[in-house]
């Protein structure tokens, strides 16, 4: 199948300029004359993975509080001078780093600039902000309690991770989040907030040797006080069945959660794992597993997999909601999909329709300045190429359905999974819990 897109409009090496800034942090720029605003994309290396068990919730809580004040600013005076301009900044914590973004129109770069690194360089974490975040954290796993997906998909990472940090919490558990403390906190932006290894793309109405000469000028010279991330512990995969139910009273629906240990980003068979996952339970209506489990046998409000890769491997799993009473057919029937995928080749119009859809949907996936700036710091932070982008159609094109039966065989086994389940209590529990 040849591609339909012509790749040349898409960013390239042509037009993405990388740079090393004075302190060693990356910086990226793409000029986008047709739109009159700029966004600033870019993370640092402090996340997750970073905190002890104990303190679960850390990272989340210390990105959520560098907008709460700063040495010269106040959180009232930040989102005023923010809010006067029209513009938009936010931090948010994942697994390995902490991200920022920052939208507004050219004339107010400067201003938005100088506001971002303060909040970044100079946070000071107030008291009163840090109870406030706490409690909006204590009600948001109060909510999770009472939500069968969330429960399922929260003990679905443990029991596939198991004390791995990855299959702790981000946002944490009630007992870790009250004890955290501003001590905590200043001590986890000392120790993790710095400059080794950070990367800002910008994107916008701003030509590429300016952009970086604003990138260098504002976080060329910062250094930060962090002593690097430790190298990611093992993740070892499951040799055995797990599987675990969360009683959630009150409830008429049960939530599944069943999958695997995937792959990194890294990893050469990731698009290969892509394109199963689009044949599985995600093309259309939610691909094979919404045609057969939800729309012909009705076991599923709804039905869908998902595929996570990143620095380490992420999971490969399916997510449906039923009804409690349909909970093991829901399963076998998951299984059923999962076992042809296995074992049948797709077909050549199944095959060819759901690389379609991947590669004309990539323009939808760059509509924008933050998209395209998300694109191109993840080129940079998995080391894909600037050509990526431009390769990728050729890539999808290239693939077969014995590349997809290959990759449901390495990673998916119908005999040993991890398996979620939430909901309502029943008289008989479900044969596979």
């Amino acid at each position: 199948m040849a591609p339909r897109l012509h790749v040349r409009s898409l960013p390239g090496p042509e037009e993405i300029a990388r740079r090393v800034l004075t302190n060693g942090a990356i910086g990226l720029a793409y000029e986008n004359p047709a739109s009159p605003s700029v966004v600033i994309h870019g993370w640092l290396w402090a996340g997750s993975i970073d905190e002890p068990p104990e303190q679960a919730g850390l990272a989340a809580m210390t990105a959520s509080l560098l907008t709460r004040g700063t040495e010269r600013r106040t959180f009232a005076q930040i989102n005023e001078e923010i809010e006067s301009v029209g513009a938009a900044l936010s931090f948010g914590s994942s697994g390995h780093t902490t991200r920022f973004t920052v939208k507004c129109l050219v004339a107010d770069l400067p201003l938005l600039l100088d506001i971002l690194t303060d909040c970044l360089f100079h946070p000071t974490f107030p008291e009163r902000y840090l109870e406030r975040r706490r409690g909006e954290a204590l009600t948001a796993i109060e909510q999770r309690e009472h939500n069968t997906e969330a429960m399922a998909s929260l003990h679905f990472g443990e029991a596939l991770y198991g004390d791995h940090p990855y299959g702790r919490s981000q946002l944490g558990y009630r007992e870790t989040v009250e004890r955290l403390t501003r001590d905590d906190v200043n001590a986890f932006y000392r120790a993790h907030y710095h400059a080794r290894g950070m990367a800002a793309a910008i994107v916008g109405a701003v030509p590429v040797e300016a952009g970086l000469q604003i990138l260098q000028e504002a976080f060329g010279t910062w250094q930060g006080t962090g002593s690097g991330q430790a190298p990611l512990p093992p993740v070892h995969p499951i040799d055995a069945p797990h599987r675990v139910f969360t009683p959630i009273p009150g409830k008429t629906q049960s939530d599944i959660v069943l999958g695997w240990l995937g792959l990194t980003r890294h990893d050469p068979d990731y698009l290969k794992a892509y394109l199963a996952n689009c044949v599985l339970g995600q093309f259309g209506m939610m691909g094979r597993l919404g045609q057969h489990i939800r729309e012909e046998a009705g076991l599923a409000y709804y039905c869908y997999s998902h595929l996570e890769a990143g620095i380490g491997p992420g999971p490969w799993a399916v997510v449906a909601g039923v009804a409690p009473q349909d909970v093991d057919r829901a399963i076998e029937a998951i299984l059923e999909q999962v076992t042809r995928l296995r074992l049948e080749p797709v077909e050549l119009e199944e095959l060819s329709d759901n690389k379609t859809y991947i590669i004309d949907s990539l323009p939808l996936r760059l509509e924008g300045n933050e998209s395209i700036a998300a694109q191109i710091a993840n080129m940079e932070l998995f080391q894909l190429g600037f050509d990526y982008l431009q390769r990728f159609p050729a890539l999808v094109s290239a693939l077969s359905a014995d590349d997809v039966r290959a990759v449901a065989q390495r990673l998916t086994d119908p005999q040993t999974y991890v398996l979620s389940v939430a909901g309502p209590e029943t008289e008989q529990e479900s044969s596979h819990v």
